[in-house]
């Protein structure tokens, strides 16, 4: 019975994946049924459980990986940044000096686009907060219809570069989201 179930477990498996790949080619619910020879509704589910599976991905993704790796690119520039300086102060060879402080230099500008881009991490965290605030809204009050949240994210995000940019007075792009 056990067997039976993992094989079934296999074929399902099998199935979202093939599904996933033909809608990343460009086909449609009904093509991708005709293709594989199911139902419309079983597509129709397994695509919402892949768009379900990749929110899940993402969430975790941004509150575990990001901070995580964000903090390694930081203190990585930093030793970089203190061998260059080294190195640019015990050599003799001009060319070696040039080249260790045009590293530095590489290595602040580096630094300084990730402390102010940081409103991707921010934005990020947001949304990963905002996805929690909305489940637990959600699960408290069942039966309500919550909005989008990517058009909250959207609004939240909007609000955020405004106000930047009557701070200082230029738009600021997110490149991330």
């Amino acid at each position: 019975m056990e067997h039976l179930s993992s094989t079934m477990e296999h074929q399902v498996q099998w199935r979202r994946d093939k599904v996933q790949e033909l809608c990343s080619k460009g086909y449609s619910q009904r093509e991708i049924s005709q293709t594989l020879q199911v139902g419309l509704a079983t597509v129709n589910r397994d695509v919402s459980y892949l768009r379900n599976q990749a929110k899940t991905n993402i969430k975790r993704y941004i509150d575990e990986r990001l901070p995580e790796e964000y903090e390694k690119c930081l203190v990585g520039l930093t030793a970089i940044t203190k061998e260059a300086w080294n190195t640019s102060q015990q050599t003799e060879d001009k060319r070696e000096k040039l080249h260790a402080l045009s590293l530095a230099k590489e290595c602040y500008s580096m630094k300084l686009e990730l402390l102010t881009n940081a409103t991707v991490v921010d934005d990020a965290i947001r949304f990963v907060s905002s996805q929690k605030s909305k489940e637990n809204l959600k699960s408290s009050t069942e039966g309500d219809k919550e909005e989008s949240i990517e058009a909250d994210y959207n609004e939240d995000r909007d609000q955020l570069e405004e106000e930047q940019e009557e701070e200082t007075g230029e738009a600021t792009i997110n490149q991330v989201f």
